[in-house]
C-alpha cells in the first residue's frame, strides 16, 4: 500500500475509518483495517507514496497493481515499470463506474494508458503544471464519456469546490469491479485489456417492468390425434406411435398397399445415439407396431430387416399379405394407448402373473427381460442413473441435445420432442428447470466438480418404482438392436395393459459399446461413465454378451398429464 496523504474529515464518507483516525496516513489506516479482517495477510506500507525513485521498490514481488493516483505522471511511470515486469494494472474511477484493465502480463508490448496520449513524451509530465496536464488527463479519461455532473464540477474546482466530489456508493462500486477483475486474473479466468463502464445512473434511467413468469403451464390440448387415409395410412400411423429417444422419431416411412418400409434417418440422430443403436431400437418398436396393426386388419405378412440399404444404416419392410396373429391383434388398442408416464409412483410388488407375462412377451420377440424389484436394489439403480444424469447435464453436447428436445406450449415444432408438461413437474420444479437449462450454470458446476442435485429428479422417480426393467438382446448389430426395440415396445404395451405406468430411462452410457464410445459421448467423464455402466450391468444382472435395448421404469401412479405428439410428415403415402 502506497499513499502519502493523510485522513481528513471529508474522507470519512467513503473510507472505513473513524474520527480517531484523522491525521493518520491513509495507507496506514487501510493496513489496520486489513489486519482486523485477516491479521495473517502480509502488508507493506509506503507512507511517502510513490515517486520515480520508489516505483521499482513498490513493484517488487507484486502480481497485480491497483492504481488510484491523481498524478498523471505517476500513472505513466508506474505503468511503464509494471509493463517492463509484465504486471497487469487495474484502475477504477468513481465517475460512471469506469474500470480500466491493462494486461501487461499477457501483452508486454501494449502501449501504456491504452495509447490514449499518443506520442507524448511521458518524461515531460513531471515538469508540467496542473493546467498543462489537464488536456492530457481529459484525453486519458475520455472526456466525452464523462458524466455532465463531474465535468461541471471540474469547472468549479478552486472556485466553489476544492476538488471533485466522491461519494461512498461510487467508490464501493469501483472496488467491486476491481475485486472481480483481481479474482479473474488470480484464477486464470478470461479478462482482456480494455475499459468498461458500470454506469448505475444510466441503468436507473432505463428501468423497466419485469415480465412475470407464468404460475404454471397451460393444460394439454384435447384435440384428437391426426390420422392418415386408407389401410396403409392406418398401419403407418401405428408405426409413428412408437417411442424414440427424446421423441426424435428417427425414421422415414413409406407406406403402400403392398408393404410398409421404415428407414433409419441419421439426420434425426443425437449425441447419445451411439452408432445409431438408439435409433435402431426406435425403428424396431415401429416395426412391432406395424405388425400389431397389420394383424388387427388381417394383412400381416413377413418382415425383413437389412443394414446399409440405399444410404440408410437400417431398413425394415413389413409386407402386407393376408395373415394375422391373434395375440398381436389383441394388442392393437393397447398399442395406440401406450404412453410415457413420468408420474411419481407408489412402490408395491408387481403380481407374479404380470411378471410372467412380461417375460413371455419379451422372449416371444427374441429378447431377455431383467427385472430389478427389491427396494434396496432399486435404490442402488436410482443412484447410478442419477449419477449418469448429472454427467448428461454437465457435458455440453449432451446438455444441448437434452434441452433441445423440450417443447413448451406454443412451440413451433410440437410434433417432435418432449412436451414439458409430460415431465410432471410442479411450479417449483419448473423454476429449477429454468436454472438447469442454462449452459453457463452447468459449466460452473462442471468446473467445481459439483452438481449432485442434477440427478435428484431421476433418483426420486426411480426410487418410487415397483421395478426397473432392462430389455436386452444377444448381439450388437443394428438388426439386433431393432429386435430389442420390438421387445421393448411389446413389454411396454403389456405392462401398461396391466395397469402399470412406464417411463423409459436412457442414461448416457446406454448405447456405448466400448471406451471410445464413452469418450465420444463425454470426454471429461468417460471414466466415470464406464464405472457407472459396469455398476448398472451388475445390478441389473446383465450377462456379458447382452446388449441393453432400453431401461424401463415400471410404477403404479396417476395417469400421464399429456401424450407425446407425432410428425406425420415423415410418412409418405402413394399419390
Amino acid at each position: 500500500l502506497a499513499d502519502f496523504d493523510r485522513m481528513e474529515l471529508s474522507n470519512l464518507n467513503r473510507v472505513p475509518a473513524t474520527v480517531l483516525d484523522l491525521g493518520l496516513n491513509k495507507a496506514e489506516v487501510a493496513a489496520r483495517r486489513i489486519a482486523e479482517l485477516d491479521p495473517y495477510l502480509p502488508v507493506h506500507v509506503m507512507d511517502a507514496g510513490l515517486t520515480a525513485e520508489t516505483v521499482d521498490e513498490f513493484l517488487e514481488g507484486l502480481d497485480i497493481v491497483v492504481e488510484e493516483c491523481d498524478s498523471l505522471d505517476i500513472k505513466a511511470i508506474l505503468r511503464e515499470r509494471a509493463r517492463a515486469r509484465r504486471i497487469p494494472v487495474l484502475m477504477a474511477t468513481s465517475d460512471r463506474g469506469l474500470l480500466d484493465v491493462e494486461r501487461f502480463d499477457l501483452e508486454p508490448e501494449r502501449p501504456i494508458l491504452h495509447g490514449l496520449l499518443g506520442d507524448l513524451d511521458y518524461g515531460r509530465l513531471a515538469g508540467m503544471g496542473s493546467r498543462e496536464k489537464v488536456p492530457h488527463l481529459l484525453r486519458f479519461l475520455e472526456a466525452e464519456q464523462l458524466s455532465p455532473r463531474i465535468l461541471a464540477s471540474v469547472v468549479e474546482i478552486d472556485r466553489t469546490l476544492s476538488t471533485w466530489p466522491q461519494v461512498s456508493g461510487d467508490v464501493v462500486l469501483g472496488a467491486t469491479a476491481i475485486t472481480e477483475a483481481v479474482r479473474r486474473i488470480g484464477l486464470g479466468e478470461s479478462l482482456r485489456s480494455g475499459r468498461t463502464r458500470i454506469d448505475v445512473g444510466s441503468a436507473l434511467d432505463r428501468l423497466d417492468n419485469p415480465r412475470p413468469a407464468g404460475a404454471g403451464l397451460a393444460p394439454a390440448d384435447t384435440e384428437p390425434e391426426a390420422s392418415l387415409p386408407g389401410l396403409a395410412g392406418l398401419i403407418a400411423a401405428a408405426a409413428v406411435r412408437a417411442p424414440s429417444g427424446g421423441n426424435s422419431q428417427p425414421w422415414c416411412i413409406e407406406a403402400t398397399p403392398q408393404e410398409i418400409t421404415i428407414r433409419l434417418a441419421p439426420q434425426h440422430s443425437s449425441t447419445m445415439d451411439a452408432g445409431y443403436r438408439g435409433s435402431a431400437v426406435a425403428l424396431g418398436a415401429a416395426v412391432f407396431n406395424v405388425r400389431v396393426a397389420a394383424a388387427s386388419q388381417q394383412v400381416l405378412g413377413p418382415v425383413t430387416v437389412a443394414e446399409s440399404v440405399d444410404g440408410a444404416p437400417l431398413q425394415a419392410t413389413v409386407q402386407l399379405r393376408d395373415g394375422t396373429d391373434p395375440e398381436l391383434a389383441a394388442l392393437y388398442q393397447p398399442m395406440l394407448a401406450r404412453e410415457t408416464n413420468r408420474q411419481v409412483g407408489t412402490p408395491q410388488p408387481i403380481p407374479a402373473e404380470t411378471v410372467d407375462r412380461l417375460h413371455a412377451i419379451a422372449a416371444r420377440e427374441g429378447a431377455g427381460l431383467h427385472l430389478v424389484s427389491g427396494q434396496p436394489e432399486i435404490a442402488s439403480v436410482a443412484d447410478v442413473l442419477a449419477a449418469a444424469d448429472r454427467i448428461r447435464y454437465l457435458t455440453p453436447r449432451l446438455h444441448a441435445d437434452m434441452i433441445s428436445e423440450l417443447r413448451w406450449p406454443g412451440d413451433p415444432h410440437p410434433d417432435t420432442g418432449i412436451d414439458v408438461r409430460s415431465l410432471e413437474l410442479g411450479s417449483g420444479d419448473l423454476a429449477v428447470l429454468d436454472i438447469f437449462r442454462r449452459p453457463d450454470v452447468m459449466a460452473n458446476l462442471a468446473d467445481w466438480h459439483a452438481g449432485s442435485a442434477l440427478g435428484e429428479d431421476t433418483r426420486r422417480r426411480v426410487s418410487t418404482s415397483c421395478a426397473v426393467a432392462v430389455v436386452s438382446v444377444a448381439g450388437d448389430s443394428l438388426s439386433d438392436y431393432a429386435r430389442g426395440g420390438s421387445a421393448v415396445e411389446a413389454v411396454w404395451i403389456v405392462a401398461q395393459r396391466h395397469g402399470l405406468a412406464v417411463q423409459p430411462i436412457s442414461p448416457a452410457f446406454l448405447y456405448a459399446r466400448d471406451y471410445s464410445d464413452l469418450a465420444e459421448l463425454s470426454p471429461a467423464f468417460a471414466d466415470e461413465l464406464g464405472e457407472l455402466q459396469q455398476r448398472f450391468r451388475q445390478l441389473a444382472g446383465l450377462p456379458p454378451a447382452a446388449s441393453p435395448a432400453l431401461i424401463l421404469r415400471i410404477a403404479v401412479g396417476a395417469p400421464a398429464s399429456v401424450r407425446s405428439r407425432r410428425d406425420l410428415e415423415r410418412v409418405r403415402l402413394p399419390q
